[in-house]
């Protein structure tokens, strides 16, 4: 049976509080990183839904729990922002186009260093789940495959969720349904579409 886009989004609460999810139970020897996909068209709906009902009702279902979101677009800001690079990077877009900015902010912007600022802003060891949203946002400066890749030997035993705006079959990631395949095989499906 297939499942619409309403009964996948009301089955994330009850899968991110399982046991077996926190715990990552049932995964053989491979780490806890979920993704959930979603069509690209229902950004806003995906968005309303994680902010408005999902999170709120997991601090109140569960208030043990420790968790973190990131929303990646604010991460890039904010480092950005740090290294007084984000007025220069909007200035050289407008001036140079797309292709020289993405490339003159490539080392800043790699995604090992992304996953590192990550270990840096969030107590991983300590936290029960972390949640990354706005991968859409944040392309193409950033390729989710590759940070995901990265953020391997830093998560531990903690679940990692990321809401990605596209198709995850298991094996591949395809961004927005149109961008091509990046190869990633280390993830789960949160919900299939099918049961």
């Amino acid at each position: 049976m297939n499942l619409s886009f309403d009964e996948r989004l009301n089955q994330i609460l009850p899968r991110i509080t399982s046991r077996d999810f926190l715990d990552s139970k049932g995964l053989g020897n491979e780490i806890g990183f979920w993704i959930f996909d979603y069509p690209p068209d229902r950004e806003l709906d995906m968005r309303s839904f994680v902010f408005g009902t999902v999170l709120p009702a997991l601090a109140k279902q569960v208030p043990a729990l420790r968790a973190d979101t990131i929303d990646l677009l604010q991460l890039v800001t904010s480092l950005l922002e740090e290294r007084n690079l984000l007025d220069k990077a909007m200035e050289m877009q407008k001036n140079k186009g797309d292709e020289s900015t993405l490339s003159a902010l490539r080392s800043v912007l790699k995604e090992d260093k992304i996953a590192q600022k990550i270990a840096a802003q969030h107590d991983i060891a300590n936290l029960d789940l972390l949640v990354l949203t706005g991968v859409g946002a944040v392309y193409p400066m950033l390729r989710t495959h590759t940070l995901l890749s990265a953020l391997h030997p830093i998560m531990g035993n903690t679940p990692l969720l990321m809401f990605f705006p596209g198709r995850y079959d298991g094996h591949s990631l395809r961004l927005f349904n149109t961008l091509a395949e990046d190869h990633y095989y280390r993830a789960f499906r949160l919900v299939p579409e099918t049961t």
